[in-house]
């Protein structure tokens, strides 16, 4: 069957869902906006349809409640659509590891369909999935039926996200925008943090950065830096501008030398452009990519993450507010882990000393320290104090490394917020972390 015979409209391709179906779609950017976004309109034939999807970023209609019998969505990585729709009941967190994730998932259910976006077929029959390869294509492998929208705005990449046509059942011609994350501008706290982190960077280390405010002014802060290389989960606007000013090539790299690999890219446009028949950026399995093996390969590895609150003991709940789902552990403790097994590599965790949240008595915001004695009840441990290196706040950078219960007391107290300190310490002693001689 060639292009012509497998191009289908979006309503034939609502038709093919089924009730009770397993359908999953692509991350970030990737996922199958045209398709997600017109699911609602078959709710009344359909029900228990479930839905897996990774930091969605379509606008989830069908995330509504009056959808919740005909839908369930099951998320590796929240975004602020299912943190929102979250309590209509349907919606619920699949723990992991994002180089496990999609393995994993296929050791549970296995999908009906599969259905995401992709960059225009080229001449020789094959297809790019553009912007992700985390678990995209092991999906395809197994579903049922597999669903791609193809569109000429998205960018053809290198890597191994090239699919055959032959492969694919059927393509529906989109010409949607790229999903773009807007630039977040860095604080003076994030400028603080990130020269903290750029200061223990050294020319020729390979870096990987998540998304915020604090890697936005890493990146900021790295450019003074020389051969410089990149090995991480997602490519992000602000390694673009280290690439062009040649900060990044990737000379110095062991594994994949002179190129940028990722495993998906989620930015602004000028990323996409980038991107777009750039053969010096390969696009490869998550399973590959985030393996901690992987990465131990990788000399002088510096892995950077952000962090929702660290206790006294060096643990970091990265994704939830206590027990409500956040976000997702995401590749927190694949990059963490797998950089301290690189030949001198190194991770960091950054965080601000403090936060702004509202007291539940009074309703007023109040300033608390998110260096804490004890985690919140129910908080998740993202990344655990047998793994963290470094952490950074606005107050300083500590070494957890090899240190026991009562040096990672005293240090972590060191870079909580000064007002905090004396109190912090109080409570280490009321819970028996420390005893005074």
């Amino acid at each position: 069957m060639d292009y012509k015979q497998k191009r289908i409209t979006i309503t034939e391709a609502l038709n093919l869902v089924k009730s009770n179906d397993m359908i999953v779609t692509g991350l970030g950017s990737s996922e199958a906006q045209l398709f997600m976004n017109n699911l609602h309109t078959i709710s009344d034939r359909v029900e228990n349809v479930t839905i897996t999807n990774c930091l969605s970023m379509s606008s989830g209609e069908f995330l509504k409640p009056e959808y919740s019998k005909s839908f369930n969505i099951d998320g590796w990585f929240y975004s602020s659509s299912l943190r929102k729709a979250h309590k209509n009941g349907n919606i619920s967190f699949i723990p992991n590891h994002l180089h496990l994730a999609g393995i994993k998932r296929l050791d549970h259910v296995k999908p009906n369909i599969y259905i995401g976006s992709a960059s225009m077929p080229d001449k020789h029959g094959y297809i790019s999935l553009s912007l992700s390869n985390t678990y995209e294509k092991r999906m395809m492998e197994v579903a049922d039926i597999v669903i791609l929208e193809i569109n000429s705005n998205y960018p053809r990449t290198f890597g191994d996200v090239e699919v055959k046509l032959c492969d694919v059942d059927y393509l529906i011609e989109t010409d949607y925008e790229v999903p773009v994350i807007a630039d977040i501008i860095p604080s003076e706290k994030d400028n603080i943090i990130g020269q903290y982190i750029a200061d223990m960077v050294n020319d020729g280390d390979c870096i990987q950065l998540g998304i915020g405010g604090i890697p936005n002014a890493v990146a900021a802060a790295l450019k003074s830096k020389k051969d410089l290389g990149i090995h991480t989960e997602m490519m992000t606007s602000g390694m673009v501008e280290l690439a062009k000013l040649g900060v990044v090539n990737g000379s110095q790299k062991t594994l994949h030398k002179g190129k940028i690999v990722c495993t998906f890219a989620l930015g602004n446009k000028e990323l996409y452009e980038f991107l777009d028949d750039n053969p010096s950026v390969l696009v490869l399995d998550g399973h590959y990519v985030n393996n901690p093996d992987t990465i131990a390969k990788v000399d002088n590895m510096v892995s950077i993450n952000t962090t929702i609150e660290v206790d006294l003991t060096g643990q970091c709940c990265s994704e939830s507010i206590g027990p409500i789902q956040f976000s997702g552990t995401g590749g927190q403790a694949d990059t963490a882990i797998g950089a301290q097994k690189a030949r001198n590599g190194r991770s960091f965790i950054a965080l601000y000393s403090t936060a702004m949240v509202k007291n539940t008595e009074t309703g007023e915001k109040e300033e608390i320290s998110k260096i804490v004695p004890m985690l919140k009840q129910g908080a998740a441990v993202t990344l655990s104090r047998n793994d963290v290196d470094y952490v950074v706040t606005e107050y300083g950078v500590v070494s957890l490394r090899g240190t026991n219960i009562r040096e990672r007391v005293d240090r972590l107290i060191s870079i909580a917020h000064p007002k905090f300190r004396e109190e912090i310490r109080k409570q280490a002693r009321e819970i028996g972390l420390i005893y005074d001689k």
